[in-house]
């Protein structure tokens, strides 16, 4: 059920620029980190629970915000993410402590949960047209990696000039601004078919990603071995079992675990959690590197970082009109060729990258990840009924927001095992060579995966099962 839109052109600004807040602050903390450490007298591993606590509540939620807004009404959730967003904002700027602004992120994020997979169902039911709906999911695309990586340059120019709680400050009138426009152009619409609420699934999907987070962040302070960690990670592998067979006996599961069965689904989902990895730890590595090895100031830090940024928006709406013109391979491949160089290029060499090197790496990075985000969305999405867009759309952000909590997880545990304070000297050297090492891995996986369920196979694969069960048919027994 949808009421006519008059200006799609409005609506997906509106989708674009929620997003774009939303996503820009799971990395605009990155260059505060230091003086939130200074501020509260905060850990690494304290720091590390402002960025996992925000992306780990928008992983947990993201899905259940789908779900809800594809029964009871698109635009009224949307509306009412914008106005829990902006309120946590303005919470975070006034927090009196570190706990307290880890509290107020996780407010901050379960508004944000209700933006991500919202606009994205608004969007494919907005723009019905073929190739018009993949030029506007390749500019929404474009806006969510470029909103991550825009973070550091954002979040340095504030704390330079002003104080680490602008970060927040500047996200009050947007938001205001976007719910008005909300209200006014972006038209209500809610799935012909309300699916029903699944509690289960909801704690599984909490207990997995929670559980492996912590385990991966409270590891280095722990050990690897000790009871604790080990009892996390064990719990949190029992959780994603347990989701996957309670899923698959609901008639109408949180999360549809039939939908994987499709390779190009399949794939796009694991290459965004993988590619979002590799940005999530790539921003907190070098915002740090770039800070506390290299001594530069949160605005020098966030430009030096700008190529990244710079290059993903030049690329993602490109890759958009490829995508909807040539499929999702070109781009897949483009765009994980480019992640590798970049690895390779910042981990082989002994030394550390500085000067054009290391811009070359920030500028290779954007350029891969602008190719892949547009390829991504746009496969997750291809083939899906209308009805299920925002679970499609629900799923692959789920995996976005997860890969950046593990990323931020992963490589702050590395750090954080070789190097008790961030400082010049061989230790931290190793440590970073590691790191890139990971962010480079993750660039080969996605080519592999990419090449597979792009590829003829897969293409045969959706063909043969749609033959045999109709869509619909699929995803509502």
């Amino acid at each position: 059920m949808a009421t006519t839109c008059t200006r799609p052109g409005v609506v997906l600004a509106v989708c674009c620029v929620s997003v774009f807040i939303v996503g820009m602050d799971s990395s605009i903390l990155n260059v505060a980190l230091p003086s939130i450490q200074h501020v509260f007298g905060a850990s690494i591993s304290g720091a590390q629970w402002t960025l996992d606590a925000y992306t780990l509540t928008l992983a947990s939620f993201l899905m259940l915000s789908a779900s809800t807004a594809d029964r009871i009404g698109r635009r009224k959730v949307f509306q009412t993410g914008l106005a829990v967003f902006t309120t946590g904002s303005l919470l975070c700027s006034l927090a009196p402590s570190l706990e307290w602004l880890i509290i107020f992120r996780v407010i901050q994020a379960v508004g944000g949960s209700m933006l991500n997979p919202v606009a994205m169902s608004i969007i494919t039911n907005t723009f019905t047209e073929p190739r018009a709906r993949a030029r506007a999911i390749g500019a929404w695309g474009g806006v969510v990696g470029v909103s991550v990586a825009a973070g550091p340059l954002i979040g340095g120019a504030l704390v330079e000039f002003i104080d680490w709680r602008a970060v927040f400050w500047v996200n009050v009138p947007i938001g205001i601004a976007a719910f008005i426009l909300a209200m006014r152009d972006v038209p209500e619409s809610k799935a012909p078919h309300r699916r029903k609420f699944d509690p289960a699934g909801q704690i599984l999907v909490v207990g997995t990603v929670f559980l492996l987070t912590f385990g991966i962040i409270e590891a280095p302070h722990t050990g690897w071995g000790s009871p604790q960690i080990v009892l996390c990670l064990f719990a949190s592998v029992a959780c994603l079992i347990a989701l996957i067979f309670v899923e698959l006996h609901k008639s109408e599961p949180l999360v549809d675990v039939r939908f994987f069965k499709a390779p190009p689904f399949a794939g796009a989902t694991s290459i965004a959690l993988i590619l979002f990895t590799a940005q999530g730890g790539f921003l907190i590595l070098n915002t740090l590197y770039l800070q506390d090895i290299r001594g530069f100031s949160p605005l020098e830090a966030g430009v030096s970082i700008l190529p990244m940024p710079a290059l993903m928006a030049i690329f993602g709406p490109i890759s958009g009109r490829v995508v909807g013109r040539y499929g999702p391979r070109p781009s897949m491949l483009l765009g994980s060729t480019g992640s590798i160089c970049a690895g390779l290029l910042a981990a082989i060499p002994p030394e550390l990258p500085t000067g054009i090197r290391m811009y070359v790496c920030y500028a290779l990075m954007g350029f891969g990840i602008g190719w892949l985000n547009a390829a991504i969305t746009t496969t997750a999405v291809s083939g899906m009924p209308n009805a299920q867009a925002g679970v499609a759309a629900g799923i692959t952000s789920t995996m976005r927001q997860t890969g950046v909590t593990l990323g931020v997880a992963i490589i702050g545990s590395v750090l954080a095992t070789h190097v008790t304070v961030l400082a010049p000297g061989p230790a931290y050297s190793a440590a970073y060579r590691i790191c890139w090492a990971i962010i480079t891995t993750c660039g080969v996986l996605v080519l592999i995966i990419g090449l597979i369920t792009t590829g003829r196979w897969a293409q045969r694969a959706v063909y043969r099962q749609v033959s045999k069960h109709p869509m619909e048919k699929i995803w509502h027994p």
